[in-house]
């Protein structure tokens, strides 16, 4: 091949790439929205990313429709939130039950209108090595990662796509799966899976969604300084575990600030996006498991070579508040406390 062949190719590439970013920048334009005065719902809205979400749109004017299973930080995230000047409306929900959640989607249609932005927020994690995973496990983050968002989309649907046909709006959902929904990570296997199975599904829904004016937005970020390891759960080596995840769930750089996640996600949906990978970590992970799956599978494995080995309290479960040790109390883990304490994940 020829220099100028070479040339041509390499301009003909940037003419490419220069029209595919004036296409985007003229698209994320185009389905740009306002949230004033719009009704959003947000599951697990209480505490961590959701209540850090639920800050920034209650911010724009956005009136909010959330939901958790406990009452107390229900009731702390509502009054916090009606300060800023709008109409929030908690309900407890457990969203695992079909039926909580059309009646709870029904409440807030009685009570701040149709949802214009569902975002599927809340979820379940729980740390354990393979050998202690049961079926239970799996059939709980199945139920709470993939399922609960898959019949709150449901119960929002005919709303949305009524208000799609009559041009006075459009539709918006967020699903928070994870990074863990692109690499399967050691001792997450019950998350992973029901976060891969919510990716999958996020992609599809909007790939037939959008023609109805709703855009679905598939969030898959790396580790977040939400706070929220002390209510996830832990199997086997328990204490172990708890410092491992706490800890690198405290990590400068390598991990991101609740807040500034929240910012990305919201202006994600603002431009009705269809993915965002958040931290670096995360995406240069997602891309070489794109490009280079055997890579990464050595590399979770030398992982996996790392982590506490089975054993201690074995299949029983203890949530991370009860696993505390003078390593996870340290000054490694003080990000993370901070944010627990920012973000209401310290009521119990």
């Amino acid at each position: 091949m020829s220099v100028s062949i070479q040339t041509k190719a390499v301009l003909w590439g940037l003419a490419g790439l220069g029209t595919w970013a004036a296409t985007k920048a003229l698209l994320a334009q185009k389905r740009k929205i306002d949230f004033r005065d719009k009704t959003v719902v947000i599951t697990g809205g209480s505490r961590g990313l959701g209540l850090e979400m639920a800050r920034l749109l209650a911010k724009e004017g956005a009136n909010l429709g959330i939901c958790a299973r406990d009452e107390e930080e229900l009731d702390s995230a509502q009054a916090e939130l009606q300060s800023y000047g709008i109409s929030v409306y908690a309900q407890v929900c457990d969203i695992t039950n079909k039926t909580q959640i059309e009646h709870f989607i029904e409440n807030v249609h009685q009570a701040l209108g149709p949802v214009d932005v569902l975002i599927n927020n809340a979820g379940v994690i729980t740390v354990t090595p393979y050998e202690h995973a049961t079926e239970a496990d799996f059939r709980e983050s199945m139920d709470t990662n993939f399922w609960a968002a898959f019949h709150m989309i449901n119960a929002v649907l005919p709303q949305m796509l009524a208000r799609t046909k009559s041009s006075t709006g459009r539709g918006r959902v967020v699903n928070i799966a994870s990074f863990g929904g692109k690499v399967a990570i050691p001792h997450l296997s019950t998350y992973s899976t029901s976060k891969f199975a919510l990716v999958g599904y996020s992609e599809g829904l909007r790939a037939e969604l959008q023609k109805d004016g709703i855009y679905v937005t598939t969030i898959c970020p790396g580790l977040i300084r939400t706070g929220s390891p002390r209510n996830a759960i832990f199997k086997g080596q328990n204490e172990k575990e708890y410092a491992v995840f706490k800890i690198s769930d405290s990590v400068p750089f390598f991990t991101i600030n609740s807040a500034e996640c929240a910012r990305e996600i919201v202006e994600a949906c603002r431009y009705g996006e269809a993915e965002r990978i958040i931290t670096l970590p995360a995406k240069v992970g997602a891309a070489l498991q794109g490009v280079a799956p055997n890579l990464i599978s050595e590399l979770m494995a030398i992982v996996s070579e790392t982590l506490p080995e089975p054993g201690g309290i074995g299949e029983r479960r203890a949530l991370g508040r009860d696993s505390e040790t003078s390593l996870s109390e340290s000054v490694l883990t003080t990000l993370t406390d901070e944010a627990a304490e920012r973000n209401n994940e310290t009521l119990h």
